[in-house]
């Protein structure tokens, strides 16, 4: 006797599956029968059509015929990429109603893998283009910059409180009380000063488009949220798990790879391809890359409560100085040395 059933009849596994798919589909008055006769005339799924392959690799689009273009363009895209990946973490951590240590743990170490590929990475940018080709190509993007990635900016807004995000002197400034007035600590955000003009403090046209086309995106992300953000979840963990060593490890992690690291690489690229003497190179954007850049000079810090006066003070400093002597001469290995752990 064969174990196979017979051309019409159905093996317990296959009954078994039809039964679990008239339990999904009943409840909503749906016919088991046409979905199925939906499925018997579907194509099978292709590699390269579901990941659309050919889209993906038709989205390079170079401005200029310098080859190295061409790594440029890729690499930001990667880059955005990852992002995504940090904000489908974000996304469900905010969607956490009862959150566990576990949970929220596992969630960050996802976010700083990204970002740890990411910066792991950036040797792609910093050694991996030719220098010249760079200077060639670079002026006709103007005025296009990585300062206007809209979704790191989510990634930031969504790691925690608007007030960690605004700047010390503005925050300062408008007391206390503004801490708790969502527009006015988005209308001093910090990376509003990134892209100005240096010799008159004017806007910058990156700036101009940038919050043209997504002022609006992010004022909605800013009110979603402002109750859904890293730390706002964090505060609703049981008072111990608060304190774990893994949570704070996590945490302070996160705020290094986003606040030092990621922004060290560029100012090591930036140091790589627009350094020069006596005079430096202007970014594409325009943006005031010596003092935007080093994580010394804009002190973004997530979770401030988890660091020490003193870490606090040096925040940034002597790393910024570390990548300019690496940039100088050291090797390529030894300037991967300087992503700075917790």
């Amino acid at each position: 006797m064969s174990d196979h059933p017979s051309p019409d009849e159905f093996s317990p596994a296959v009954l078994a599956q039809l039964r679990l798919l008239q339990t999904k589909y009943a409840p909503d008055g749906q016919d088991l029968a046409a979905y199925l006769e939906g499925l018997y005339h579907a194509k099978y799924v292709n590699y390269w059509d579901y990941i659309e392959l050919d889209t993906l690799l038709s989205l390079q689009r170079p401005l200029t015929n310098v080859p190295d273009e061409r790594i440029f363009i890729m690499y930001h895209q990667i880059s955005e990429l990852y992002f995504k990946l940090c904000l489908c973490e974000y996304e469900q951590i905010g969607d956490l109603t009862e959150p566990t240590l576990g949970e929220v743990v596992l969630r960050l170490g996802r976010i700083i893998r990204y970002f740890d590929n990411l910066i792991d990475s950036f040797d792609v940018m910093v050694d991996g283009m030719d220098k010249q080709q760079f200077l060639d190509f670079r002026m006709a993007l103007m005025p296009a910059s990585g300062f206007q990635s809209v979704q790191y900016r989510m990634i930031e807004i969504a790691s925690t409180s608007l007030a960690n995000l605004t700047d010390e002197a503005k925050r300062q400034a408008l007391g206390e009380a503004a801490a708790h007035d969502h527009d006015q600590m988005l209308g001093c955000i910090y990376w509003k000063a990134g892209a100005t003009i240096e010799e008159s403090g004017a806007k910058a046209l990156t700036l101009i488009e940038f919050e043209r086309k997504y002022t609006d995106d992010l004022v909605r992300h800013a009110a979603a949220y402002q109750e859904r953000n890293v730390w706002a979840i964090v505060q609703r963990l049981p008072a111990d798990d608060q304190q774990h060593p893994r949570l704070l490890r996590a945490l302070r992690q996160l705020d290094v790879s986003v606040n030092v690291n990621w922004p060290l690489m560029h100012f090591k690229s930036a140091v790589r391809y627009l350094q020069r003497n006596p005079t430096d190179v202007a970014a594409t954007g325009g943006t005031n890359w010596r003092n935007y850049l080093p994580p010394k000079f804009q002190r973004r810090i997530f979770y401030p409560q988890l660091w020490s006066a003193q870490e606090l003070e040096d925040w940034g400093k002597g790393w910024v100085e570390q990548v300019l002597d690496e940039t100088a001469g050291a090797s390529p290995q030894t300037a991967r040395s300087s992503r700075v752990h917790t």
